[in-house]
């Protein structure tokens, strides 16, 4: 019988924490900036910032990210990777699929030395597009 409740309390726990850990991220980006490739395969120059109000949802229960811009960008995100820190940056890292089945990764970065601004970069082959993103805090019932 103590077998019995030992894994039923293992099992509860092991519930719990996988609840406790699946959870939906809300952001507001406040700007974006685009970089391309030209035509010779060489990246050009960083776009001036635009003024943005969007909302990003990186939501760990669908493991997707979500920009609701004008066009919608949904990823399916396949691998979370351990985050990286130095002294300057903490990144949260995944590699994320498209709705056309293409690879590549998403990162979120706080910057530490620029009183922790957030940033996600998506970064596609020939694009790479950066928004600066503030947390949008929780909902009250």
């Amino acid at each position: 019988m103590s077998k019995l409740k030992f894994l039923l309390v293992l099992m509860l726990f092991f519930v719990a924490t996988h609840v406790a850990s699946a959870q939906t991220y809300k952001f507001m980006a406040t700007s974006f900036s685009v970089l391309e490739k030209n035509q010779k395969g060489k990246w050009g120059e960083w776009s001036d910032l635009e003024n943005t109000a969007l909302i990003i949802s990186l939501d760990t229960n669908k493991n997707r990210i979500v920009v609701y811009s004008q066009e919608i960008q949904l990823y399916k995100i396949l691998e979370y990777h351990e985050k990286e820190e130095s002294d300057i940056n903490l990144i949260y890292p995944f590699t994320c699929q498209n709705d056309d089945g293409q690879l590549f990764t998403i990162s979120i970065i706080t910057r530490k030395n620029q009183n922790n601004r957030k940033q996600m970069y998506i970064n596609h082959p020939d694009v790479i597009l950066v928004y600066n993103i503030e947390n949008l805090p929780d909902p009250k019932p």
